[in-house]
């Protein structure tokens, strides 16, 4: 029973001749290691993020020779175990961390800023040039849907959240050890005038709602008839463009907000060149958002006769002004660097180097992509990187494939040159909802609040909580096995990949009359399941194009589930290979960072020195036969749902 608050420190001393990175690690390895050996039953979400903040460890540099000390702040927080309220009061003081460097020479460290705008949230990291992320904070951001399918942000909320991280991370930091800043960003649409005010994207005509979130299925219409055009430019996207694409939003502006949007309108951002054009004031676009969203080619530029066979002969009639006609690569240096304006804002010093953005996505397969496996037992070590695939799940999930060769896959976005990687190839493979749908499945279940109850007793979340709880319920088999009689097809928002087809439905078959407790952790089992197929299918089409992929490489939030990574793991019969940064978007954004600072000479030597293996989940060989018969069950539900489609439609 616990009744009081407790103190604990501990020293920490790092090897003298070690860089100061080590000396992190060490740290962190210390702190990871009394997290293990705490007894008592934390509340799963206060001690991740008491976690998270031990795993930022922030270092102030005492003098100006050979010492630097390490500190975390005093954590004060309140948590519930077993019905018992319990104050835990964790103080860690890192002290006297003294490097001696050889020669008796300080190693002089540069930092990195990267800033991440996911769906829900804001998130910055301060990270070193050996990868190491050294400060971590996130804020909120608001959302609306004011109706079905019609999602929207505001790009001064976005900002303002930016502006709140940054000044976080860098509390108590050297600034001028900032070399450089990166920014990515979810692919929406952000909506300004000709003097860079917000306008509506709305029939509310509320310009604060000036981002069509890329989430947004509200141009149906409109990305029907632009794929019935078959023009040239689809065969760069799958053959068949998504509805989450640019093109099909500016159309549905056009024809749906003329007077109170359209004809104001002077510029047209994807979410992460917006942001890079705040800080900098260059409105030059990123080559990675313009070519995976925008229909730009690397090699040809803007195709003027798409444009004006889908209605949109406005953007050449003005030499694509209002959509980007300067196009600079991922990591290359905007301008003058940060604005007055703009660093006054994040409180960073002016002229600190900005780099052109990229998309969350790309920037989570550039942080886990290129790390060295040497010593793993990989089949990718010692083998080309086009043999992984990056897979950044979260809300949503990205299958990131490269190639030396463009590969035209079916139902796949790409081939898309340098889009990621400098030089390579990019085909990109997705699910629309993944964190999303196992949100839905498991909150819109009977027992959903029992969970919750049980999970806050425990204090644990409800998804650690489910994967106990599987633990308890499975039998002599491996847990997986829970759902012989229990199938789902994942696409209820569509399907992006390899079919292509946003009519798609989600579906369930194998339901009974329990509604326990039981059944919804095989319902959120089965669920998990049923991504981890959508990911094979996903393969299987790559690889049946040209692609040969042996390692997947998972970073995001839920790379964070253990259940899930081993279902990928299990299901694909893949090793999966976990980043040392569990944040690798935002190693990926400060990647960018560095490249734009000069400190390196190239994307790819960046990827090298910062990416790092962190942990490889090899799948059971031994559950291979069930997961197989499985798939065969998961491709007979799409199969159906299109007989009954044809059922209901036809004559």
């Amino acid at each position: 029973m616990f009744c009081q608050a407790f103190m604990l420190s501990f020293l920490v001393h790092a090897v003298p001749v070690t860089p100061h990175h080590k000396s992190v690690l060490e740290t962190r390895i210390l702190l990871e290691f009394f997290f293990s050996e705490l007894k008592c039953k934390l509340c799963w979400n206060e001690l991740a993020k008491i976690k998270r903040l031990a795993l930022s460890v922030k270092y102030v540099e005492k003098t100006e020779k050979d010492a630097r000390n390490f500190s975390v702040a005093l954590f004060s927080s309140s948590y519930r175990a077993k019905n018992k309220a319990i104050s835990v009061s964790l103080g860690f003081h890192v002290l006297s961390a003294s490097l001696t460097m050889s020669g008796g020479e300080q190693e002089q460290r540069n930092y990195y800023l990267g800033v991440d705008v996911g769906t829900g949230s804001v998130r910055a990291a301060l990270v070193d040039q050996c990868g190491v992320l050294l400060a971590f904070a996130d804020q909120p951001i608001m959302k609306w849907e004011p109706q079905f399918n019609h999602h929207e942000q505001s790009s001064e909320d976005i900002w303002a959240a930016c502006c709140i991280v940054t000044k976080k991370v860098v509390r108590g930091i050297d600034l001028n050890r900032i070399r450089g800043l990166g920014f990515d960003a979810t692919c929406s649409l952000v909506v300004l005038d000709k003097q860079f005010r917000p306008l509506p994207v709305n029939h509310e005509g509320d310009p604060h709602r000036n981002i069509i979130m890329w989430l947004d299925h509200r141009a149906v219409s409109q990305v029907q008839r632009i794929n019935e055009t078959k023009h040239r430019v689809l065969q760069y996207v799958g053959g068949v463009m998504s509805v989450e694409m640019q093109a099909p939003k500016l159309l549905w502006l056009k024809e749906n907000l003329r007077e109170t949007c359209w004809d104001k309108a002077g510029h047209f951002f994807d979410l992460p060149d917006f942001l890079s054009w705040k800080a900098t004031g260059v409105t030059a676009r990123s080559l990675c958002s313009l070519v995976c969203k925008w229909t730009y080619s690397a090699e040809k530029g803007w195709d003027d006769s798409f444009w004006k066979m889908i209605g949109l002969e406005d953007f050449v009639a003005d030499n694509y002004s209002k959509i980007g006609n300067q196009v600079l690569p991922p990591g290359a240096s905007l301008g003058n660097g940060l604005t007055q304006e703009a660093a006054k804002d994040l409180g960073l010093p002016a002229g600190i180097a900005v780099a052109a953005s990229l998309i969350d996505a790309h920037a989570g397969g550039l942080g886990v992509i290129g790390a060295d496996v040497k010593g793993h037992g990989l089949a990718c070590e010692g083998q080309p990187v086009t043999s992984r695939l990056a897979i950044i799940c979260g809300t949503s999930s990205c299958h990131m494939g490269i190639s030396k060769d463009p590969i035209f896959v079916p139902g796949v976005w790409g081939p898309y040159f340098s889009a990621m990687v400098p030089g390579f190839w990019l085909n990109e493979g997705g699910q629309s909802v993944t964190g999303r749908l196992i949100d839905h499945m498991v909150q819109g279940h009977a027992a959903f609040p029992e969970l919750q109850a049980k999970a806050t007793a425990s204090c644990q979340s409800v998804y650690a909580y489910l994967n106990s709880h599987l633990d308890l319920i499975k039998k002599a088999q491996s847990v997986g096995f829970l759902t012989v009689d229990l199938h789902v097809w994942p696409d209820f928002h569509g399907n992006r990949s390899p079919l292509a087809d946003l009519t798609l439905k989600g579906m369930v078959t194998g339901l009974k009359l329990s509604q326990d407790l039981d059944d919804l952790a095989i319902l959120y089992l089965a669920t998990v399941q049923a991504i981890a197929f959508g990911t094979r299918f996903i393969i299987e089409a790559m690889e049946a194009a040209g692609h040969s992929i042996t390692t997947l490489f998972l970073c995001g939030g839920l790379s964070k589930n253990p259940l899930f990574v081993q279902m990928h793991a299990d299901i694909t019969g893949m090793p999966v290979v976990l980043s040392q940064e569990v944040e690798s978007v935002l190693v990926g954004a400060a990647i960018l960072g560095a490249c734009a600072s000069g400190d390196f000479t190239s994307v790819q030597e960046a990827m090298a020195r910062m990416s790092k293996v962190g942990k490889v989940v090899f799948p059971r060989r031994e559950d291979k036969k069930y997961y197989d018969k499985k798939y065969k069950v998961f491709l007979k539900l799409v199969e159906h749902q299109k007989e009954y489609a044809a059922v209901m439609h036809g004559d």
